[in-house]
């Protein structure tokens, strides 16, 4: 079983076509998974709705809190992308033992359809989750990064090591 936690980020934005904003509704976490026809036991629950750039340190607390709580010891957080590496240290230096925590996102809201690069993220999030150690990861662009080797290119929007 994989607990997923829901905390908002371009992932599960959806788009406004009357005035052309970006705003939040509901995840679109379970839609995704039905989608892909994963066959592995989920436990999808959302924490808050945020875009990371307003994500506070009472929303960290939060995550944190649910990561130590969850009674799974795999766990994916789908993060925005601006502040994900922020969070995933404060996640490391949380000191949660045993348990593997991936945190994803997108690009691209999962609501603009095969533009997204969210499905595609959150199936490496989904394999990563299960086959890495114990500790705190960042799974982008197929790859997975340790929580302090990993940054987002402003000039790609890519992850890459550091």
């Amino acid at each position: 079983m994989v607990q997923v936690f829901v905390t908002g980020g371009t992932f599960d934005k959806d788009y406004n076509y009357i005035n052309g904003q970006l705003y939040f509704k509901d995840t679109h976490l379970p839609e995704m998974f039905k989608r892909g026809r994963c066959t592995f036991d989920v436990d999808i629950k959302t924490l808050m709705m945020v875009d990371s750039l307003e994500m506070t340190e009472a929303d960290r607390d939060i995550i944190i809190h649910n990561c130590r709580r969850s009674l799974y010891q795999r766990i994916i957080v789908t993060h925005g992308t601006d502040r994900m590496v922020e969070t995933a240290r404060h996640l490391a230096e949380s000191n949660i033992e045993n348990k593997t925590i991936v945190l994803t996102g997108a690009m691209i809201p999962y609501a603009f359809g095969t533009s997204s690069d969210g499905f595609f993220n959150l199936g490496s999030a989904l394999a990563f989750v299960q086959t890495l150690p114990p500790g705190v990861y960042v799974v982008m662009n197929g790859r997975y990064f340790h929580w302090n080797k990993v940054r987002k290119n402003l000039d790609t929007g890519n992850f890459e090591d550091v």
